[in-house]
């Protein structure tokens, strides 16, 4: 079977690369700016290339013919949460994503951000990136996924772009819907229970539901809580307390609504219970609030690998599926 390579910018703490991995990629670079996550890439997976710099400082030139370059570019310039700049946003790093494309000309690409980016608002942001992407001979298409349709804990809405050079774009297809829906509850039980807590099994019916997405992982807003009034709210019909992080599971005689321990929402991101995040209690959570579901990355990257691969259903019109965005939500 082919060794398929790939590199990825901004790759935080490896939800993506992770998912990727799990899906048959090898990776042979990735870069990521901050000093915690790229440690909690090292300490996970030895074997990986981690540059630790700012994208602007990647070359990619050595990389010549890459089989899948991928990204999740910061979301702020894109996300309702924020003033929505951007182009203008000078966090906007979708310009060096392109200018490594150039550079190592990937046979697929991968980029995903917030929901917000396929707004009406950025209709002429998309249509640019379109066509610089189509000059680069690649076809592509947005597209919304949420996470929860396979098989993550969480709503986490994502916008995915999935590109192709015409060889293998006919080849594509996105991946179905999961027949797994995975509540909280189910999910959480066991480590809610870890310490013996009395009610764990009466939280895990109250847990009946699927999460609201996970946040609270910007640098600027702040510290280790569930985010917003709204987040908060959503959780508490959880049963969980979503105004801060606790260290440890809920001991036997705990009474109350429990709060998520570090392990516990990486859990809700769709991360193994081995993987380790490196650093205090809040860079710890920032790097889980930021990452990409890696069961998501992993549906993506299969069906990356099995257009390069040529399987499947070739499609008439030579390039990725249309979309559908109602379909999709």
């Amino acid at each position: 079977m082919k060794n398929f390579k790939s590199i990825e910018i901004c790759a935080g703490a490896g939800g993506q690369a992770l998912g990727l991995e799990k899906a048959g990629f090898q990776h042979v670079a990735l870069v990521e700016i901050d000093k915690n996550a790229c440690n909690t890439l090292r300490y996970n997976r030895p074997n990986w290339k981690v540059f630790e710099l700012d994208v602007h400082e990647f070359d990619a030139s050595a990389y010549q013919d890459i089989d899948l370059f991928a990204g999740g570019v910061p979301c702020p310039p894109f996300s309702v949460a924020g003033k929505q700049l951007g182009e203008q946003d000078e966090r906007d790093l979708f310009p060096q994503a392109i200018r490594i494309i150039k550079e190592c000309n990937p046979k697929a690409i991968l980029l995903e951000n917030v929901k917000g980016l396929l707004s009406k608002k950025f209709d002429s942001y998309r249509k640019k990136l379109n066509k610089q992407l189509e000059q680069l001979g690649y076809f592509g298409q947005w597209r919304l996924i949420t996470s929860s349709h396979y098989g993550v804990p969480q709503l986490r809405p994502r916008a995915i772009y999935v590109g192709l050079k015409n060889e293998y774009a006919s080849y594509f297809e996105w991946p179905k819907r999961s027949n797994v829906v995975r509540t909280v509850g189910e999910t959480l039980y066991e480590e809610m229970a870890s310490a013996g807590w009395d009610n764990a099994s009466s939280w895990k019916e109250v847990a009946n539901g699927i999460a609201p997405t996970l946040v609270g992982g910007s640098k600027k807003h702040g510290g280790a809580d569930l985010g917003p009034t709204r987040a908060k709210q959503a959780w508490k019909k959880l049963g969980v307390d979503g105004k801060g992080i606790a260290n440890e599971s809920p001991p036997p005689d705990f009474e109350g609504m429990p709060r998520l321990t570090i392990k516990m929402a990486a859990l809700i991101q769709g991360f193994p219970k081995d993987w380790v995040f490196t650093g205090k209690k809040t860079p710890a959570y920032r790097q889980i609030g930021n990452a990409f579901p890696p069961p998501v990355a992993e549906a993506i990257g299969k069906k990356i690998i099995s257009a390069l691969n040529k399987d499947g259903k070739k499609w008439q019109n030579g390039k990725v599926q249309e979309l559908n965005f109602v379909n999709t939500l």
